[in-house]
Order: structure tokens, then sequence, then C-alpha cells
């Protein structure tokens, strides 16, 4: 496998924001978000196999793992590295742009799922059978919020989805969108949307 990084910090976002979490970083990605802070994914990486993949997470000791990109569904042998973490009992997140299919994915993966907003650059870039395919109290729904135009976008896409019953993070784009700004649009909605702040930027660590 193509990787560009594998490390070892806490886990920055979604509901299991603040615990130490293993990071494998795969290298390769479909989309040039704007607000981007991972452009070192684009390029190639270098190659793993599964057993020196395995190794490296291993010597963490930790039994949380994300696997994020880039876009880690651009490598079909993320889905064997994912039964293959499982089989060692770690607890596996997945972070995907929603711009391919999640049919694949196992169920015990808790995949993050993000839906691109016009202000990423890519507002149609959402793989909408992916919402068949999202598991109610366990898979996450992402949404990043650079302006007004991304939470309406986001509002309408969550309303006309019937998603209200899924678990909703919105996210302020870094030095984009207050999130005291953000919050005060979120209390207006009457939806349990969870504010979902990138804790990993917010203590400057990796």
């Amino acid at each position: 496998m193509n990787i560009c990084d594998i490390f070892f910090s806490l886990q920055g976002e979604s509901t299991f924001a603040g615990l130490p979490c293993t990071f494998i970083r795969l290298a390769g990605c479909n989309l040039r978000c704007a607000y981007c802070d991972t452009p070192e994914s684009f390029q190639d990486g270098v190659v793993y196999s599964f057993e020196q993949i395995l190794s490296e997470v291993r010597k963490f000791g930790c039994k949380l793992v994300e696997i994020t990109g880039g876009e880690p569904l651009l490598q079909p042998e993320t889905i064997e590295l994912m039964e293959r973490l499982n089989a060692e009992g770690y607890l596996i997140l997945l972070e995907t742009n929603g711009s391919h299919s999640i049919q694949q994915v196992q169920s015990f993966v808790h995949i993050i799922i993000d839906v691109k907003l016009p202000g990423s650059g890519h507002p149609d870039s959402f793989h909408m059978p992916n919402l068949q395919w999202l598991k109610e109290n366990w898979d996450e729904l992402k949404f990043v919020i650079t302006d007004r135009a991304d939470f309406d976008a986001a509002i309408k896409f969550i309303n006309a989805n019937n998603l209200q019953k899924h678990t909703l993070l919105f996210s302020p784009a870094a030095e984009q969108l207050k999130p005291s700004i953000l919050t005060d649009w979120i209390k207006t909605t009457g939806l349990p949307i969870r504010l979902n702040l990138q804790l990993h930027k917010l203590l400057k660590i990796k």
C-alpha cells in the first residue's frame, strides 16, 4: 500500500475526539479541497506491505486506529487492511471524503464520511448511494463549514435526505469561520448537530 505516514497522536475530531489514536495516512487523493491541510498526501508515498503497516501500528500499543488520507478508498487494499486490523483487536475509524462507495466497508468499521460543500470547491463530489450504507448510531457525517452558504447547504442536505438520526459533525474551517459564529447558527436549527473542533490544531500537535 502507498503510505504517507503512520503516527501516534490524539484523535482531533469526531465523537472519538481527545482519545489517543494511531493514524495510518494513506497517500493519494482525487480531490483538491480549498482548505486541505494535508497536501503531502497528494503524492505517491512509500510502499508498505500489510505486515510492515501492522508492525508500525503495534509499536504504539494503542487499540484505536484511524485510516485516513488523502482518500483511503482509492486503494482497494484498504478493505483487507481493515480486516487485518480487526483480527488483531483494533477499533477502526475510516475517514473518507465521500466520493467513493462505502458499500464494501465492513460493519465493524466506524466510518466518518465528509460531505463536501461549496466552500471546498467540490460540492458535487458526494457519492449519493453512500447514504443507504450508513449505519445509524455508528457512522458519522462531517461537514466542513467555511461560511453561511456552506452552513445553509449542509442543513438543506441533512433535511432533504432525512439524516437527523445520524451523528452530524459541523467543523468550522480553520481561519475562515469563528467557532462562536458557527455555534450561534447551530443553535437556531433544532437539529442534533455536534460542533466539531479540530483539537489537534488547537493544541498544535500532529
